[in-house]
């Protein structure tokens, strides 16, 4: 009779506890976090055009190429172009189910499909410590920030060339982008090969076993008159 649904009764604080609710997830989600940020300026703002002048359009297409050939799916924006290409990555998705694809077996079981920030942002972190199985150092990848914030998608790029060298050195046999990791070649001597070595002096260590200049001329002779 009193006009609330007696399946679900309201109790005191039921409205309170939503509204925190909406504006917890609100502070959790990506309007709030790129709303929020202070817009750069002075040398920060010097040092992110200089970032994003860097940025290579023709490098971006062969990653594209290479990442829709790779995970056998095309990617959602087709258009070229850094924001383009940086609204392709940024929820971790893809980079999850690239590395994947390089490596057989999943390294990463999970892929998050929530649209929070913080669930997209734990994408990328899965992505960069997986790399790190191909060997790649903290120095070849980018910060979360770089992809997520668009602050350095040039560095986005270098990760990606270097996840594929990385990969290929792994023994992934398929497409690749960038320069193939040379793999050590170890020679092994038998003892008498590092006996003779130890015989051989080079000219550079000052001999030239015994040779001398005895019998060249060079120039005229001075005669020594008394």
């Amino acid at each position: 009779s009193s006009g609330i649904n007696a399946e679900w009764p309201l109790r005191p604080g039921d409205l309170l506890f939503s509204h925190r609710r909406i504006v917890l997830l609100y502070l959790l989600s990506d309007q709030f976090i790129m709303g929020t940020r202070a817009e750069k300026s002075g040398l920060s703002r010097d040092i992110q055009k200089k970032l994003e002048a860097k940025y290579d359009i023709e490098q971006e297409k062969q990653c594209r190429a290479w990442i829709e050939t790779v995970i056998g799916e095309e990617l959602e924006e087709q258009e070229v172009g850094m924001n383009n290409f940086q609204a392709c990555l940024k929820n971790g998705q893809v980079l999850c189910k690239l590395i994947n694809a390089l490596n057989g077996t999943p390294l990463v079981s999970k892929i998050n499909q929530q649209t929070m920030a913080f669930k997209q942002m734990e994408n990328i972190e899965k992505f960069l410590k997986a790399c790190k199985t191909f060997g790649l150092k903290d120095g070849d990848l980018f910060q979360t920030a770089d992809l997520y914030e668009c602050q350095n998608m040039s560095q986005v790029i270098v990760a990606l060339y270097s996840l594929s060298s990385g990969a290929l050195k792994a023994g992934y046999s398929g497409p690749s982008i960038g320069v193939k990791l040379s793999k050590e070649n170890k020679r092994n001597f038998t003892q008498e090969q590092m006996n003779q070595g130890k015989t051989v002096i080079g000219l550079q260590y000052g001999t030239n076993k015994g040779a001398s200049q005895a019998g060249m001329n060079i120039g005229k002779t001075r005669a020594i008159m008394d």
